[in-house]
């Protein structure tokens, strides 16, 4: 937000413009969100879609997210991490340069967050995964 912040004053109040300053924002934003998506998880403050998981018991809300886990979320981070290594490692043998002209020459970096994502995502997922077949042991 700062950085923004300063990008906007540095440009209407100063004149000044950095397609770089721009782009790291863009950087920044990625590396928050997809760093940070396993401790969202971790957390339980993830996105839910509450129809029926909030009225229902604890035995069929650990059934549910066994499920999610099981059959969503790790075949769909797992379909990622698949399709996307490609992209990645074509970026990295080619030390892939900016979006635009001046901007920041590590496009590489940016999308090796995509699969450090993903694993991180099915980590915490597998240690979710993992408690909840513990829980269900011993209840």
């Amino acid at each position: 937000v700062l950085m923004q912040f300063a990008i906007v004053m540095g440009r209407y109040i100063f004149g000044v413009y950095s397609i770089a300053a721009q782009e790291s924002v863009l950087y920044m934003h990625g590396a928050l969100f997809m760093l940070g998506a396993g401790y969202t998880l971790l957390v339980d403050k993830h996105v839910r879609v509450d129809v029926f998981f909030a009225k229902a018991s604890a035995a069929t809300q650990r059934r549910i997210d066994i499920f999610g886990h099981l059959f969503l979320l790790l075949p769909s981070m797992a379909a990622l991490l698949y399709w996307s290594w490609p992209s990645v490692r074509n970026s990295w043998s080619i030390l892939e340069g900016p979006l635009s002209v001046g901007g920041i020459e590590a496009v590489f970096l940016m999308k090796s967050l995509i699969p450090a994502f993903c694993l991180l995502v099915m980590l915490q997922s597998i240690a979710s995964l993992t408690g909840l077949l513990v829980k269900g042991r011993t209840q």
